[in-house]
């Protein structure tokens, strides 16, 4: 008799529990992107958008904005923090409008190579950013890829020598101390705004991954690439913290689930994987690309270091302690 009611009690308790997560409230949430709705970043969206559906069976709905329909990425993120909007990918130094010291991750030339940022960003540095930015309001949910920052434009910019003097993009305080350190001058200028701005030569250079640079066209009116790898920008996605916590258990293991079938290196593979590809398109199309030696890249490493302390101090917080983190793992950290 006993073991009766304890059966029927256990199937009542799994029924109770089924129905609950059956019942989820379903929600519909905003995506926003500024990556075009041809490019491998929207691609990696959609996928997040199935993931989504199929691991919440079917009470997230994920409504994707691409190519900045919603605005520009340093308004939009503003737009995530407050909630207005619910979901966004950005770029590292976007998301630093919200947490100044996340430019320690892009500090131009602070690594040598992509592998030893990736490594330090994982293993040092992602747990730390991750709290910081809880209290900004927002929950960091993945750190995908953005892609090596190179200089476009209508020339070529070997050494450091060559930027004397022109207009340049700039969107974060490091990339303001950089060019006043290389002698140029700098100015705000969204994405969305950047191919009007080298046509008319508004500016005559911005710092470019390349799968934005070739798909988006911009490489049609900067045609000439100048690999000098100031720095690698990772791709953040955040969810407004208050959006978040409002869902259900299940709807939050979702969203983390969906994340975790396309974890950093898949992201980063398929963004690398694309950029040789096309360098060579850019080239068969009658683009340009010039690499500098190692030589003329150390040029700018040591022109652009001198800045460094000023960059750390201008970002206040923990900047000074995550400069701190980010030089010891450099240590642990492979170049290649």
């Amino acid at each position: 008799m006993l073991k009766s009611l304890l059966t029927a009690f256990a199937a009542a308790s799994i029924a109770v529990a089924g129905t609950a997560s059956a019942a989820d409230k379903p929600v519909t949430l905003r995506y926003t992107s500024n990556g075009p709705a041809k490019s491998p970043w929207a691609d990696q969206i959609r996928q997040f958008v199935a993931d989504a559906d199929a691991e919440s069976k079917g009470s997230i709905k994920v409504e994707p904005f691409f190519g900045g329909q919603l605005g520009n990425e340093q308004d939009t993120v503003q737009q995530v923090a407050r909630g207005r909007i619910d979901i966004g990918a950005f770029s590292t130094g976007a998301v630093s409008l919200l947490l100044p010291e996340l430019q320690v991750a892009i500090i131009p030339f602070l690594f040598d190579s992509p592998a030893q940022s990736d490594c330090v960003m994982d293993n040092h540095l992602r747990k730390v950013f991750a709290e910081l930015l809880e209290k900004k309001g927002v929950k960091l949910l993945s750190i995908g890829e953005v892609g090596q920052i190179d200089l476009i434009g209508k020339r070529a910019f070997v050494t450091p020598k060559d930027v004397a003097g022109i207009k340049a993009v700039s969107y974060t305080k490091n990339q303001k101390i950089m060019w006043a350190t290389l002698g140029a001058n700098s100015s705000f200028v969204g994405v969305p705004d950047w191919s009007s701005a080298l046509q008319t030569g508004l500016v005559d250079t911005t710092g470019s991954p390349m799968a934005l640079y070739v798909p988006s066209g911009l490489n049609k009116v900067a045609p000439v690439l100048s690999v000098v790898n100031m720095w690698n920008t990772q791709a953040l996605v955040i969810i407004n913290k208050r959006t978040f916590e409002r869902l259900s258990k299940t709807q939050q293991d979702a969203i983390l689930s969906a994340y975790a079938k396309q974890p950093s290196s898949m992201q980063r593979a398929k963004i690398r994987g694309l950029e040789e590809f096309l360098r060579q398109a850019h080239k068969k199309g009658g683009g340009q690309i010039v690499v500098p030696t190692a030589e003329q890249r150390a040029e700018w490493a040591a022109a652009v270091s001198k800045s460094w302390p000023e960059m750390v101090k201008a970002m206040g917080g923990e900047a000074q302690r995550l400069f701190d983190i980010a030089i010891a793992g450099k240590k642990e950290c492979p170049v290649k």
